[in-house]
């Protein structure tokens, strides 16, 4: 069953790499975007439960994704938030374990076990 993903990063050719490298590992499809913290949690509040995996990056066009990991304590048991970022430093790491993300993925270093936690977690 496919997992379908939230996207909350801010940076456009990310995304356009992104979005569909999600669909080739056929584990993931994404069902919408935001650039902003609160875009995202505008998003959300329009859209609880109906999404597995809220991905979203540390830092956005305006606000952060420490908000929007915030925000989405609460969520329905099976949904994940998971952040990806080019700043996985040890402090952002626990930062975003401390608001309740389950894992932090450093963009430019763990993308493949970015993927890999995506295929493993088809079916929270």
């Amino acid at each position: 069953m496919a997992l379908t993903v939230f996207l909350v990063e801010d940076n456009e050719r990310i995304r356009d790499h992104l979005i569909p490298a999600l669909a080739e590992l056929g584990s993931a499809s994404v069902m919408a975007t935001a650039e902003s913290e609160q875009e995202a949690i505008d998003w959300l509040s329009l859209h609880k439960g109906k999404w597995d995996l809220a991905v979203v990056d540390f830092i956005l066009r305006e606000g952060t994704g420490l908000g929007v990991v915030k925000w989405c304590n609460g969520r329905e048991p099976g949904q994940r938030v998971v952040v990806l970022s080019n700043y996985a430093t040890p402090v952002t790491r626990s930062a975003c374990r401390d608001a309740g993300a389950d894992a932090v993925f450093d963009k430019s270093t763990e993308l493949e076990d970015f993927f890999s936690y995506c295929l493993e977690n088809q079916s929270f």
